[in-house]
């Protein structure tokens, strides 16, 4: 049985979690206040690592890694003592930041590090200093951690220890990574395999990391299906067997080429190009609404992180689109909520000016 600490959220969740509470401690260090540490807690390759890197980057704040299960000793965090004017001083490490923030000082896989690394840090939470350095002004500390139990080789923290950082865990979101896909631009046939299968995007091998792994891995090979035993190859050297099974079957039954939100947008036919290839997909011997919210996620995603501006005739393919009468009304009015909330007024706009839409949205039918 997994420990984990704080709220479950997804990735989305957890950014906004950890932009509240370094604008918290910002406030709080200008008052004199005591500022707190954040610890984002899951399991492992879910992307916690990934998520501060792109808060720094997003914020445009400095950025240290360390990874305390390198440290062999305590001088690894305290740094090294030695003489001056005949008193024992310390010359801190060379990863200590020295520059005033905004930063983030990310200690990642914090309870891999031995035990007695644990107890040094406790000063560096509780403080944001050492006995021998301090972290500058403005300077935020996040760590990341894997579950207590299970087969994790972790360091059980104690309650001291513990109520020293506010604490969330990160869960894996199909919507919310499709999301970060989009903008990291992964292979489109990966983003729709995970949305349609996102039950089998968890395992021991198989996490987002692998999976990304993977995607980036057969993005150059323009036919799957021409090339799946190289496919089989990659997959199995860093997925779950079952999750490659599952992939090769998406493939051979033609899911991997799903239409795509930017043939969505420019159709000349809609009815044509659009629709009926929408519905010839979905529909086999059972009707796959898995295979439509695939779709829909996709174009929310792809309307909303490119900030697009669609043109008259782009606007009326994504209602043309939304009207579509064999989508499910709840993936129809999920996906009007979604284009409803972007800030991209331009995007609120497909709904705003045509009626039914409007009225949808705000019935719920």
């Amino acid at each position: 049985m997994y420990t984990f600490y704080g709220s479950e959220a997804n990735a989305t969740e957890v950014k906004t979690f950890v932009n509240h509470i370094i604008d918290a401690n910002l406030k709080a260090e200008e008052t004199g206040s005591i500022k707190s540490p954040i610890c984002i807690w899951g399991t492992h390759g879910i992307g916690k690592t990934a998520l501060a890197e792109e808060i720094a980057r997003e914020k445009n704040y400095k950025f240290v890694y360390i990874a305390p299960a390198q440290f062999e000793e305590t001088g690894d965090l305290i740094g090294m003592p030695t003489i001056e004017n005949g008193a024992t001083t310390f010359k801190h490490p060379d990863w200590v930041p020295t520059e005033a923030g905004p930063g983030i000082l990310l200690i990642d896989d914090v309870n891999r590090a031995d035990d007695r690394i644990l107890r040094s840090i406790m000063q560096l939470l509780q403080n944001f200093e050492m006995v021998s350095w301090k972290l500058p002004e403005k300077w935020q500390i996040v760590l990341t951690a894997n579950p207590d139990g299970g087969d994790y080789s972790v360091t059980p923290m104690d309650d001291a220890m513990l109520t020293r950082m506010m604490h969330i865990t990160m869960k894996f979101d199909a919507k919310a990574w499709a999301a970060w896909a989009e903008k990291n631009k992964v292979d489109a046939r990966g983003i729709n395999f995970v949305l349609t299968y996102p039950e089998i995007s968890k395992g021991r091998r198989t996490t987002p990391r692998t999976l990304t792994q993977f995607f980036r891995s057969i993005e150059s090979i323009e036919n799957l299906k021409e090339n799946l035993p190289l496919v089989q190859m990659l997959g199995a050297s860093c997925l779950d067997e079952e999750t490659v099974a599952a992939f090769v079957t998406f493939v051979q039954q033609n899911l991997a080429e799903l239409i795509t939100p930017a043939e969505i947008l420019n159709a000349k036919n809609f009815g044509k190009e659009v629709e009926n290839a929408l519905k010839k997909t979905a529909n086999g011997k059972i009707f796959r609404v898995d295979i439509i919210a695939t779709v829909c996620t996709r174009l929310a995603n792809y309307l909303i992180i490119n900030d697009i501006k669609p043109t008259p005739a782009q606007m009326k393919n994504i209602q043309s689109f939304i009207k579509i009468d064999f989508i499910p009304n709840d993936l129809r009015i999920a996906l009007l909520q979604d284009i409803f909330k972007s800030p991209n007024p331009h995007l609120r706009t497909i709904i705003m000016t045509d009626p039914a839409l409007s009225k949808m949205l705000a019935t719920g039918m």
